[in-house]
């Protein structure tokens, strides 16, 4: 089966790859010469990652399926939430977004946070929704190398190191977007 995945960010691509059925044919954004942007104007994470596979295959007739994801900081009243990419700014700037939440949880003891990814996924028209949620905690600075996004500064429950800390087989095991894709990936292979 040929699937495209509604992105060009090239992390998002490594990490589904890692983890994806051979039996599909993984696509991007690039592979089918798909430029233009997606504006995310949904007010949730489920909205945006359905938006952006309706988009996909109402111009390309592609199976499909989109994600978004987020982080939701309990002290900070699920912010970033839908905004997380964007956090600090359109510049959508990593970086710049771990400083703001760092700041923001200055003085904060909690600090218990998740991330959630929603799949949006369309195969022959018909659309389906999966979820995937990791619970942890905000660390007071970055630790790690790996990743992206606020990886270096979420820590998973049970766990004693950050998701930039890990390797990307650790955390393919583990991840709210590894939990979300093998729920899809699960289904797929039962249709």
């Amino acid at each position: 089966m040929e699937l495209v995945f509604a992105t060009h960010n090239k992390n998002k691509v490594i990490e589904v790859k890692s983890l994806i059925n051979q039996n599909i044919n993984l696509l991007n954004l690039s592979d089918i010469n798909f430029t233009d942007e997606i504006n995310e104007t949904a007010s949730t994470l489920e909205g945006n990652a359905i938006l952006k596979a309706q988009t996909i295959f109402n111009k390309t007739k592609f199976n499909c399926f989109a994600d978004d994801s987020g982080l939701l900081v309990d002290a900070l009243n699920g912010e970033p939430g839908v905004y997380s990419a964007r956090y600090a700014g359109e510049q959508k700037n990593d970086e710049d977004n771990i400083v703001k939440i760092l700041k923001n949880l200055h003085g904060i003891e909690n600090r218990n946070a998740q991330f959630k990814t929603v799949l949006a996924l369309i195969i022959n028209g018909n659309e389906y929704l999966f979820e995937g949620i990791m619970h942890g905690t905000i660390t007071h600075e970055k630790m790690g190398a790996h990743g992206f996004g606020y990886d270096p500064i979420f820590m998973p429950h049970g766990y004693s190191k950050t998701f930039a800390e890990l390797t990307l087989e650790e955390k393919s095991k583990i991840s709210h977007r590894a939990l979300a894709l093998n729920k899809m990936i699960k289904f797929i292979n039962s249709i």
